[in-house]
């Protein structure tokens, strides 16, 4: 992902918010934001989670962008626990938009990217293509960090490890319970999907192609 990588910087309400966007080889057949996990906890778009799946879309023929939230890898403010990040993503949706108004948008999400991602999908006017949520949080977490319960859009892709221990699985499922929202569990990995992250990677392209029809 190295010849066909571009750097772009757009102004954020908190300053600069930069992006990486990955070219495929040829027309890309959609864009894909990629979100990363907790800034504070040392995530960024070059953690391996975001990276891995930047290089999958990016091979099956998509715009991958992954943005750095606040604070991280030359966007400037600070980390604003979630609020800042999500009018930050709209601002990039729309940005993108603009740049590439003929692609479909699809917002893949890791962790603190996925909640992040959840959040503004609820707020677009016109929505995203595709919605995809790995290993998101929700409610008190282990560390002591409060993730305010997110709305799930029904046709939106859930992916979980079985044994998540930083955003526990019991805690996503009984947000899900009443309305029966399905998730897509990888037994026996961890928060990263260590073992598993190729085999998530391909269903969130089988994901994408379904829901895009691309």
């Amino acid at each position: 992902m190295s010849s066909a990588r571009e750097t772009l910087d757009l102004d954020g309400p908190a300053g600069r918010l930069r992006l990486t966007l990955d070219h495929p080889e040829g027309a890309p057949r959609g864009m894909a934001l990629v979100g990363h996990p907790q800034p504070v906890l040392g995530g960024s778009p070059r953690h391996p989670v975001p990276h891995a799946l930047a290089r999958a879309l990016r091979g099956a023929g998509w715009l991958a962008v992954r943005p750095a939230f606040r604070g991280v890898d030359g966007s400037q403010g600070e980390h604003d626990e979630g609020d800042g990040e999500t009018e930050d993503t709209g601002v990039m949706i729309a940005a993108l938009r603009q740049r590439y108004p003929a692609l479909p948008l699809a917002l893949v999400g890791f962790s603190f990217g996925a909640w992040v991602f959840a959040r503004a999908a609820a707020r677009l006017e016109s929505p995203a293509d595709a919605l995809v949520l790995m290993g998101m949080p929700v409610g008190r977490v282990p560390d002591g960090r409060f993730y305010e319960p997110v709305p799930v859009p029904a046709g939106a892709f859930l992916l979980h490890g079985e044994d998540d221990e930083r955003a526990p699985l019991a805690d996503l499922l009984a947000h899900l319970r009443e309305a029966r929202h399905p998730v897509t569990v990888f037994p026996g990995t961890d928060h990263f999907f260590k073992g598993c992250l190729p085999a998530a990677s391909r269903a969130v392209l089988e994901h994408l192609r379904a829901a895009t029809g691309t």
